[in-house]
């Protein structure tokens, strides 16, 4: 029996990881479009193009990405019954912070894709290091487990 534990454990947490991957290369992705998007003309051949790109990334690999990472995430919570251990409680507060992370992105490529231009090309840049900082954290707290 520990065997087939030991062996469904693995296999979600390689399907935790390699979703991360994904997820994350889209949320790395996202905001770096929206810079060259912005920087095309509303009214230009190329603001097509970009708003196809952003919802492929979105639909492709981002949506995908996120219900897989929550299932297998939640999958492993259950599997390792470590819903009182300090580390999983801040893991899935940045996690949920990445979520609507997220769903910001969703809305903002929404925005542009009506000709809406709100953020400066800084302030996507700056949002672009959203990710890289919760990842940081997350996997110090999986590794380190500090609480």
């Amino acid at each position: 029996m520990q065997d087939v534990f030991s062996m469904t454990y693995l296999w979600l947490k390689a399907g935790h990881i390699i979703f991360v991957i994904f997820w994350m290369a889209g949320l790395f992705m996202l905001p770096r479009l929206f810079v060259y998007h912005q920087e095309s003309g509303p009214d230009s051949p190329e603001n097509a193009q970009w708003i196809d790109r952003e919802r492929k990334l979105l639909k492709i690999i981002l949506l995908p990405s996120i219900i897989a990472v929550w299932a297998f995430g939640l999958a492993l919570a259950f599997t390792l019954d470590a819903w009182s251990q300090g580390w999983l409680h801040a893991k899935l507060l940045l996690v949920l912070i990445l979520s609507a992370y997220h769903g910001y992105l969703s809305a903002y490529a929404k925005k542009l894709a009506r000709g809406e231009r709100p953020l400066t090309g800084k302030a996507l840049r700056m949002l672009n290091e959203v990710p890289g900082i919760a990842v940081a954290l997350i996997v110090v707290l999986v590794i380190v487990k500090p609480f």
